[in-house]
């Protein structure tokens, strides 16, 4: 890997300049925007998540929604709780291991999942207003270089 310019330096550094600090800022912007229009259609934060992880096929089961949404095993049991209490999902036992709890989206999870990924293009949509086509596939790859830096770190650091 070659030597990277240093942007950022200790003496007078300001946290509210960095790359970190900006994207931080933006995802909660998206977050607020995504939670508010989600509202509309009857979904909170702790509903729309979960449904879409089931319907996308990212998780099967409590194990996997944890480790998707990073959410600790207890408290994706209680959220699975609420949505089986309001008709969302269903838990099945597989057939072949017992031990296994499937998730499944009910008729009306369903069609509450199908209201999410529309408001999540349009929200995307909207932050990206006056962008140009060349703009967005720049940032896409630009974000991609910072996030492949960001596991190659992580690498380094496990190899270590």
């Amino acid at each position: 890997m070659s030597e990277s310019p240093c942007f950022y330096s200790g003496d007078g550094y300001d946290f509210s300049d960095s790359i970190g600090h900006r994207l931080v800022s933006v995802m909660m912007l998206m977050r607020r925007e995504a939670d508010a229009r989600m509202a509309r259609h009857g979904l909170t934060d702790a509903q729309w998540k979960p449904l879409w992880m089931i319907q996308s096929g990212r998780a099967t089961t409590a194990i996997e929604l944890a480790r998707e949404t990073g959410i600790d095993a207890g408290a994706v049991t209680r959220m699975l709780d609420r949505l089986e209490s309001k008709g969302l999902i269903e838990r099945v036992r597989s057939e072949s291991d017992r031990r296994v709890v499937h998730l499944r989206l009910t008729e009306a999870g369903q069609a509450a999942a199908a209201h999410i990924p529309h408001v999540l293009a349009a929200v995307n949509n909207d932050l990206l207003r006056g962008f140009s086509e060349r703009d967005f596939q720049t940032l896409r790859r630009l974000l991609d270089r910072l996030a492949e830096n960001g596991r190659s770190l992580q690498a380094d650091a496990e190899a270590a």
